[in-house]
């Protein structure tokens, strides 16, 4: 396995911001935007599962990637998630993201149906031809998907030219330390999960795609520059983790308490119910 070592970096999943009727809320969507923005984070993840794409529809998220790509693009680099259920849909997705201005794209396994690994390889095969220009990264979300990327389809999709890396939801680091076994050296891997930060590199992953980031950025800033001890950092990781427990509700919750307008969720989330606050609260006031 290869082995990495320079610091791990943190690309923050960002919510959508809708109005409590439920329309997109442009101007809470820019403020979560520009809270992201002075993190210090090295990237951002809008339109993923922190960001409620299901519930959104083509020309809604056209225009949060180009407010995405405006608002965070002088900062950090920008992966715009552009995943749908079909290749019809995810090619023109594909399209508005790249009038929006974006260079980086993450594509979801196509969901809900089972598809067989050549459908997969075709699939992906269809997105790199699409995405000449830009730098592609196959979002992996078995649980969610219903479709998992075996370590030799993993290996087939990296040899593709516009295939840069992955991102990996809700599987252990050492599924990922498989992938880096078959996959060339400047393929770049992330965890989904927000806790491992500091055990990524172990198994040659460069980082975490994390929505808790986008409310806590301050422990996973620390956990990534090694300004302090590695244990009492990942305390603090895992208070925050387990505060927010990567509930978009929860997020809201945290980013009102920040004083950023953020608006609430479309989907059918759960509001933090008296001991979701009270932890949400307390990570706030030690991590904020």
């Amino acid at each position: 396995m290869a082995t990495q070592n320079y610091r791990p970096e943190v690309i923050t999943a960002v919510p959508t911001g809708f109005t409590p009727t439920g329309e997109v809320d442009l101007e809470a969507s820019r403020a979560i935007l520009e809270f992201v923005a002075a993190s210090g984070n090295e990237g951002a993840f809008p339109l993923g599962t922190t960001g409620e794409f299901p519930s959104l529809s083509r020309q809604e998220r056209g225009g949060l990637a180009a407010l995405a790509v405006q608002v965070l693009s002088p900062h950090m680099r920008v992966i715009v998630h552009v995943g749908a259920a079909s290749l019809f849909e995810v090619l023109r997705h594909i399209e508005q993201a790249r009038e929006a201005g974006a260079r980086e794209i993450a594509v979801l396994t196509p969901y809900y149906l089972p598809i067989t690994d050549q459908a997969l390889l075709d699939f992906f095969t269809a997105v790199d031809r699409a995405s000449s220009g830009l730098r592609v990264f196959v979002y992996v979300y078995a649980k969610r998907s219903n479709n998992a990327v075996s370590p030799r389809v993993m290996q087939d999709l990296s040899r593709l030219p516009n295939i840069a890396g992955a991102k990996v939801s809700e599987e252990p680091l050492s599924l990922l330390g498989e992938y880096r076994d078959v996959v060339p050296e400047d393929f770049t891997l992330y965890t989904g999960a927000d806790r491992d930060l500091l055990g990524v590199s172990e198994h040659g992953a460069q980082g975490v795609v994390s929505g808790v980031s986008s409310v806590l950025p301050k422990p996973f800033r620390a956990a990534a520059e090694g300004a302090r001890s590695r244990d009492e950092v990942q305390a603090d990781v895992d208070q925050a983790v387990s505060a927010i427990a990567g509930d978009v509700g929860r997020m809201h919750y945290a980013y009102e308490l920040l004083g950023v307008r953020s608006g609430t969720c479309r989907m059918s989330i759960e509001a933090p119910d008296e001991q979701a606050r009270a932890a949400v609260e307390e990570a706030v006031t030690t991590l904020g």
